[in-house]
């Protein structure tokens, strides 16, 4: 049976000034099909693990200027009757897995949502892009945001 609309939205922000044009977007798309909003960041910690151990002072920081950054947007979501509820999901780790693992699979979203970019030339080479592994790895319809 084909499910009409969506009930679990998760959107994947990557801390890049797209981000802002792609939270408003799902918080649309949430809104059209009444459902919940997730949103999702994972903070990168392969760069903090090659340097040995890193600090949890450090990843507050960082998962403090996140939600600072998306928080107008949030109460924005918050306030639309039409957003069954609005949910905030940070984790440090891979990017990938951490995603995979301990959001998607967790979740079990109906749509994933991201932005087409975010990562520089350099990185995109060698690690490829996270709307292709999304692509590659999730069950749900996937939507890119360009």
């Amino acid at each position: 049976m084909i499910q009409e609309g969506y009930s679990k939205v998760f959107v994947a922000l990557d801390g890049t000034d797209q981000q802002d044009f792609v939270l408003a977007r799902a918080i649309k798309v949430a809104a059209n099909n009444g459902a919940k909003l997730y949103i999702g960041h994972v903070i990168d910690s392969t760069a903090l693990e090659s340097a040995g151990a890193y600090p949890v002072d450090l990843i507050n920081g960082l998962e403090t200027a996140f939600r600072d950054s998306i928080a107008p947007a949030v109460e924005e979501a918050k306030a639309n009757p039409d957003v069954a509820d609005v949910e905030i999901i940070i984790r440090a780790g891979r990017i990938r897995e951490t995603l995979k693992d301990e959001m998607l699979d967790v979740i079990q979203p109906d749509l994933v949502m991201c932005g087409a970019r975010g990562l520089s030339s350099i990185k995109y080479a060698l690690l490829g892009s996270i709307s292709t592994f999304l692509l590659r790895s999730t069950d749900c319809d996937i939507l890119v945001v360009k």
